[in-house]
């Protein structure tokens, strides 16, 4: 089988990685890919905001399967075109995809079909100021989303009225977002353990991976700026096998239902971002792919045939014993540079990486990084992820070996947070 993942970051040489254990698999390109993808696939030079040339290659290489990691693509139309050419996709259509580029739609299907998530309110910057007449009726802290995609960046919790107003500034005056922040969503803060549950899905049937735990804010103890994500670990010890139930009952099925009714067949990986409340689990948001860094934690998790299972889900009857789920432990910390989540510099040489990789348990995944004169480079906000796996249910050992191998790793202005998976271990 011939496949193409599209993207070049941290996800998709995890994604990559998987897939190449693969016994279906005949021929990986990666598109753009990167310098850590470029080792175990074929990289093509094509930017995933290009769809008509994805399309083209995937046509003329008689691919069997795409794979499509980031939102945008998917946003913009790029499975559509591809099924419309006769290629399999995994990845949701457009109109799917709403469920990540417009938070208001998404807030509204779960009113609609009783999906357990925060209070809202919508408003545009047409309602500049009836958004800020509404900030001055609610509790706080409270929670002021850009509508559409801005990179993991777009959420805002103010903690007073003052802190909402400049919040909601940002948006329609400032336009921090863009076109993101031209309708805002503002929520009830919900208190919790966060959550990420990828469920592989069909459209109808589904099967859910085990949770992650992402680390959104840049510093250490959950400060600072949020960030696309600056660590993960997997399984986390905050779902249980009851919330699991749950989770498909209360959450998947009915959002996979109302998307169908919708005539959104939704076929990819749902991204379920939960608060696992008191109450129980409650949507924090969808995503429309595999969440980045969660995936570099949930799939070494994984036996079986990856690969069969994306592949099964696309043709649209999910093979759900292509997989099984391993009793490992996973843990990555994302190096980022200078400067993230705001303006970053570039092109700083990365030292160590060929040290890292001498680890049995660990991998290094590129995912800001390029390539010169067989150097490596920084290129990107988020750096390298490094992923250390083992067997067995032991957070704190497997924490150790991944921060023991970041030891080796440096370049100018490397920054990381060292409290990835705290709260689980001292749960």
């Amino acid at each position: 089988m011939k496949v193409a993942i599209i993207g070049g970051g941290g996800r998709e040489h995890a994604l990559a990685l998987k897939i190449k254990e693969s016994k279906l698999l005949t021929k990986l390109f990666v598109l753009p890919g990167n310098p850590g993808t470029k080792k175990i696939a074929e990289n093509i030079h094509i930017k995933t905001d290009d769809n008509d040339s994805i399309v083209k290659f995937c046509m003329e290489q008689n691919i069997d399967l795409v794979i499509i990691g980031p939102e945008k693509p998917l946003t913009t139309g790029l499975a559509d075109l591809l099924i419309e050419n006769g290629i399999k996709v995994f990845g949701p259509t457009k109109s799917a995809a709403r469920i990540e580029g417009e938070k208001s739609f998404a807030k509204k299907i779960m009113k609609e079909y009783n999906i357990p998530t925060a209070s809202f309110k919508v408003f545009s910057k047409e309602n500049y100021d009836d958004a800020l007449t509404y900030l001055k009726t609610v509790t706080y802290p409270i929670v002021v989303k850009a509508d559409g995609i801005a990179s993991g960046k777009g959420v805002i919790i103010p903690e007073t009225f003052e802190d909402a107003k400049e919040a909601v500034k940002e948006c329609f005056v400032n336009f921090s977002f863009g076109k993101a922040g031209e309708k805002i969503v503002i929520e009830e803060f919900m208190t919790g353990q966060e959550a990420s549950v990828f469920a592989i899905t069909d459209g109808d049937d589904f099967v859910l991976l085990p949770a992650a735990q992402d680390h959104k804010r840049i510093h250490d103890g959950d400060m600072g700026k949020n960030t696309g994500g600056m660590g993960s670990y997997a399984p986390t010890p905050f779902v249980a096998d009851s919330d699991y139930e749950i989770i498909a009952k209360k959450i998947v099925e009915p959002t996979l239902k109302a998307l169908r009714d919708k005539n959104s067949k939704f076929i990819g990986c749902l991204y379920c971002g939960l608060m696992m409340t008191e109450e129980g689990p409650k949507v924090v948001e969808f995503n429309c792919r595999f969440g980045d860094p969660e995936t570099q934690v949930v799939l070494p998790l994984i036996d079986g045939d990856f690969l069969e299972l994306l592949y099964s889900a696309a043709n649209g009857k999910i093979n759900k014993d292509s997989i099984s789920f391993a009793k490992r432990t996973s843990v990555s910390v994302v190096l980022a540079s200078k400067g993230y989540p705001d303006k970053v510099e570039k092109g700083k040489e990365i030292f160590g990486i060929e040290d890292v990789n001498k680890f049995d348990s660990v991998h290094v995944i590129h995912a800001g990084t390029k390539e010169v004169n067989n150097k490596i480079y920084t290129d990107g906000g988020r750096v390298l992820n490094i992923v250390a796996t083992i067997e067995g249910n032991d957070l704190k050992r497997c924490k150790k070996i991944c921060y023991n191998a970041i030891k080796k790793i440096c370049f100018d202005g490397m920054q990381f947070r060292k409290d990835i998976a705290d709260k689980a271990i001292s749960n």
